[in-house]
């Protein structure tokens, strides 16, 4: 039995004052019986690491370079965040495909460098609402699932993938539970035939997750848990999803 896994994504939000109040509420409402994690703009890093000090809450970053070190202004690499304890950086996001230009082999490169330094890449796949309404979404998530598999080979098994359907990130649509499942039973269908390691690992499911829905989306047998956005500001609302993740 997989372990559900809950990320917080706090994107481009947050203050020192809101974020520390954020992180008392969440260290007030834990612990889970589900491994929860947060990861936040890498500005408040050290603070977050700092606030989450003895809990069972782990951190980590929204992005990471694919270069080691370097000239490269403004990237900060896997090693850097190795040294300030992250376990987990996101890479792959669809708003850093959209609007950054990403692709599926610079999201593999960055999945690889991670790794290289102890951090878990978190791997977003996910189709646009055009792509599935061509029928494309099968398509899709295996093409950029499959540039990081070739990239990362034997260390396939150790990421996490999540899947982010890009209509319904911050629209408030939500894939129904069974839409959900489907994908998710692809993406593990693929894993499995990479790496044996395959039922042990986590697929998230991110996309408009409220406490509302997420019962029944990580009831799904492929969901194993989930990358929140929105909610992941609320205290309320992430400490739900938490719990259901806990059950």
């Amino acid at each position: 039995m997989r372990k559900k896994l809950v990320v917080g994504n706090w994107k481009m939000h947050g203050s020192r004052a809101a974020n520390a109040q954020l992180l008392a509420g969440l260290k007030e409402a834990g612990p889970w019986n589900a491994d929860v994690a947060v990861c936040v703009p890498a500005v408040y890093i050290a603070e977050t690491a700092l606030a989450l000090t003895g809990t069972a809450i782990a951190y980590g970053a929204q992005d990471c370079s694919s270069h080691e070190q370097g000239a490269y202004t403004g990237e900060i690499s896997s090693a850097m965040l190795h040294d300030v304890g992250c376990r987990y950086a996101i890479v792959g996001h669809s708003e850093r495909r959209a609007y950054h230009a990403e692709s599926d082999q610079l999201v593999a490169d960055k999945a690889k460098a991670a790794l290289a330094h102890g951090v878990t890449p978190i791997v977003c796949v996910g189709e646009t609402r055009a792509e599935r309404e061509a029928g494309q979404t099968e398509a899709v998530v295996k093409r950029q699932l499959a540039a990081v598999i070739h990239t990362l080979g034997h260390c396939t098994g150790e990421m996490v993938v999540a899947y982010e359907p890009v209509w319904a990130i911050g629209t408030g649509l939500t894939a129904t539970p069974e839409q959900a499942q489907a994908v998710h039973a692809v993406l593990r269908a693929q894993l499995q035939a990479a790496t044996d390691r395959a039922a042990a690992m986590r697929i998230l499911y991110g996309g408009s997750v409220k406490a509302d829905n997420a019962p029944q989306l990580f009831g799904q047998p492929d969901i194993d848990g989930g990358l929140i956005g929105g909610a992941s500001l609320k205290v309320a609302d992430f400490a739900a999803i938490c719990l259901a993740a806990a059950h």
